[in-house]
């Protein structure tokens, strides 16, 4: 099955609430950073992904029907390479300059505490991540702002430079309409999923 939605917004964007509109509308799996906690084994193949190394995508996520969230968000322009098809949503915060308070107290935050053994290579990982794929500065405000900021930009004129051929910019506030329209779906009778 291939991937139909690849999120090239950074977490605490509402991908949350945009991997569960994307399951209902999609009828199946949306791969997110709780999946990586669900599969530690998936751990590994990250960190080579990180590292140069990236899996053959469509065989490592098969059976899911989107990817929102880290770690696929840091490898949105490899992930439509791979699946050409697929509409590319960049998720942003409606106001500017909120995108770090928001992931201070939560990710950043949470990352910060001593790990059981199980999750150590996870936060390894994560680390990586967030020198590699953000910032090496990603735990100072304003640094880390600049550099989502920046990845916005980067996508976004990745985007009209061609990197991807069907692009949704998307605020959570912004429900369904947007995503159906770009997906040529229904708009459902539930509300909107925030959590």
């Amino acid at each position: 099955m291939p991937l139909h939605v690849i999120g090239a917004g950074l977490p605490r964007t509402g991908t949350t609430s945009l991997r569960s509109a994307l399951e209902t509308l999609l009828g199946g799996r949306c791969y997110h950073m709780q999946e990586v906690f669900d599969n530690l084994d998936h751990v590994p193949c990250w960190r080579r992904a990180l590292a140069g190394d990236p899996p053959d995508w469509p065989d490592f996520l098969a059976g899911y029907t989107a990817i929102v969230d880290w770690p696929g968000a840091a490898f949105w322009q490899e992930l439509s390479k791979a699946t050409p098809d697929a509409l590319v949503i960049l998720s942003v915060r409606p106001e500017p300059g909120t995108w770090w308070q928001s992931a201070e107290r939560s990710i950043f935050d949470g990352t910060r505490m001593e790990q059981p053994p199980e999750t150590v290579a996870w936060q390894q990982m994560f680390f990586e991540l967030l020198r590699t794929r953000l910032t090496p500065d990603w735990a100072d405000e304003q640094a880390a702002n600049e550099a989502y900021e920046r990845h916005n930009d980067l996508v976004r004129e990745a985007a009209r430079a061609g990197a991807c051929q069907r692009f949704l910019e998307w605020r959570a506030t912004e429900g369904w309409a947007p995503l159906c329209r770009e997906l040529g779906l229904p708009v459902p009778a539930r509300p909107f999923p925030h959590l």
